[in-house]
């Protein structure tokens, strides 16, 4: 009996979309336009002390959500080194703000993968559902990149860590997209760059995967294989058809 794949979910940084640009270079841009915006909405704190103490909160920020799987917001995170400015219950629409000019910056370096569109039409017009899972601590920065690419007309779901609390390879994450599709694990496959988060993620649920290898090699050391690799997006159709071959 051939196998059907009923379904792909796909992970966004560096599997859809591709960053151009040199983060430690651009985050300093992008810390001066937040202290900026901060203080054009009238708070009232030393631009530079603020600056280093957001810089290095961010770097143990990432640290721990790498370490523990769970995903806290940016704006919390913003919110809480504001507090110890002296800077108390700031409003959601400020916080916003200044994050939106701090992700502005970045958000002009990321770029669509090659064929992305084509690719998603081509799934599409197989019948595949599509879902899209990422990473990030700040859903409002995923969705403007989602936007930016033209590609939110594909998926349902968009599951967002920042949004729910918890990030891949947690397989809740997974698991509400199987529940709302309706279908087994079997016949869905996941597609992501990250063996850590994305591979391992799909492996612990029962999902197929595919591994988009990014340029970097990785640890000969790694116990996580995913079931295919390739290194360009063009060619994930096929080897989703490839799964469905292999189980006539």
């Amino acid at each position: 009996m051939k196998k059907t794949i009923r379904g792909a979910i796909f992970d966004l940084g560096s599997t859809l979309i591709q960053f151009d640009g040199d983060w430690p270079i651009l985050v300093q841009d992008s810390l001066d336009l937040l202290v900026d915006q901060l203080q054009e909405d009238g708070l009232d704190f030393d631009g530079s002390d603020f600056r280093s103490a957001f810089e290095r909160a961010l770097e143990a920020y990432d640290h721990q959500r790498q370490a523990n799987q769970h995903e806290r917001s940016t704006t919390s995170l913003l919110q809480e080194t504001l507090s110890s400015f002296g800077c108390e219950e700031i409003s959601p629409n400020i916080l916003g703000r200044g994050l939106k000019r701090f992700y502005s910056v970045s958000e002009t370096h990321w770029q669509p993968m090659p064929a992305l569109h084509a690719v998603l039409d081509e799934l599409q017009d197989e019948g595949r559902m599509l879902g899209l899972i990422s990473n990030a601590g700040d859903a409002e920065n995923v969705q403007r990149l989602i936007d930016k690419v033209e590609i939110r007309d594909y998926f349902d779901p968009i599951i967002i860590s920042a949004a729910i609390g918890i990030r891949k390879p947690d397989p809740r994450l997974f698991k509400m997209v199987l529940e709302q599709w309706q279908v087994a694990p079997d016949s869905i496959v996941m597609i992501g760059d990250r063996l850590e988060a994305d591979i391992l993620g799909a492996q612990n649920t029962g999902i197929h995967q595919i591994w988009l290898k990014p340029d970097a090699e990785v640890s000969a050391a790694t116990q996580i294989i995913p079931e295919k690799v390739t290194g360009k997006l063009v060619d994930i159709p096929g080897l989703i058809r490839e799964f469905e071959t292999k189980g006539q």
